[in-house]
């Protein structure tokens, strides 16, 4: 199929994300490359040069948006609210179409810091990155929905992290994924009580990711698809042996 970009997150508007910059990274060194999930959206016939300048140093896909964009989220962690939090050390980089035409993100893992950093360095372990997509690769064969690893990229830089054996090497991540709007993000509208774009974010929700229009009971229509969906998932992370660690709202997609 063809690369076909989408602009889907400009109907949000500037409340829901702050356009940030890439790292600069001293290497560029291509460690994994999913062709089998490139191919559902169009990318598979990039050279590694191309994928390099893309995934790596984050040049802009041909039509795709001008700037990554870190969104905005709160969310409960351990049970406790955090107003604090966003993409710390990912954005969404680019937004298209996959060959059934469902809308699909993607969005990074250790490309920099952001707005939402507080004291993370934005950065992600080589070591963390060979797990994740040990994780998904899993996860997709035993059926279960997950984000694909699309891409990891060694960075070389040394990292140093107080619960592993460092300095450790350095890595950014590039996932492809139906959607990153989380709980989170309807957590935050809430916390500012701003329900003009709590409507607008429950209508993209429905339109994009439910093939559904809003209406007057559109908020409880989105309830009981993410509650539903939610709780299949979970069900599946246990019957697959899967333990995610940090299954807080700020980390569920909608």
């Amino acid at each position: 199929m063809l690369f076909t970009p989408q602009h889907a997150i400009d109907q949000l508007g500037d409340e829901f994300a702050d356009p940030v910059p890439a790292a600069r990274f001293p290497e560029t060194i291509l460690r994994f490359r999913n062709d089998c999930a490139a191919a559902q959206v169009g990318l598979e016939g990039l050279s590694d040069a191309e994928w390099l300048a893309h995934f790596g140093r984050f040049e802009p896909l041909l039509g795709a948006q001008p700037q990554p964009l870190a969104l905005r989220y709160h969310g409960h962690q351990f049970r406790v609210y955090n107003p604090e939090i966003g993409d710390g050390r990912g954005f969404l980089f680019a937004q298209m179409l996959d060959e059934s035409g469902r809308l699909m993100d993607l969005g990074t893992k250790g490309s920099g810091q952001t707005p939402y950093s507080r004291f993370g360095d934005g950065r992600l372990t080589l070591k963390g990155g060979v797990r994740e997509i040990l994780a998904t690769e899993m996860l997709e064969a035993l059926g279960v929905e997950t984000s694909r690893t699309f891409s990891l990229i060694e960075t070389g830089e040394e990292l140093h992290r107080g619960d592993e054996p460092s300095p450790t090497r350095s890595a950014v991540l590039v996932r492809l994924n139906h959607g990153h709007i989380r709980i989170g993000t309807f957590q935050r509208l809430a916390y500012f009580k701003d329900t003009e774009s709590l409507a607008k974010l429950t209508a993209y929700v429905l339109r994009h990711y439910y093939d559904e229009e809003a209406g007057e009971d559109a908020p409880q229509r989105l309830l009981a698809h993410v509650a539903e969906r939610t709780a299949r998932l979970a069900g599946k992370f246990m019957s697959a042996g899967f333990v995610h660690g940090v299954l807080n709202s700020d980390n569920i997609n909608v």
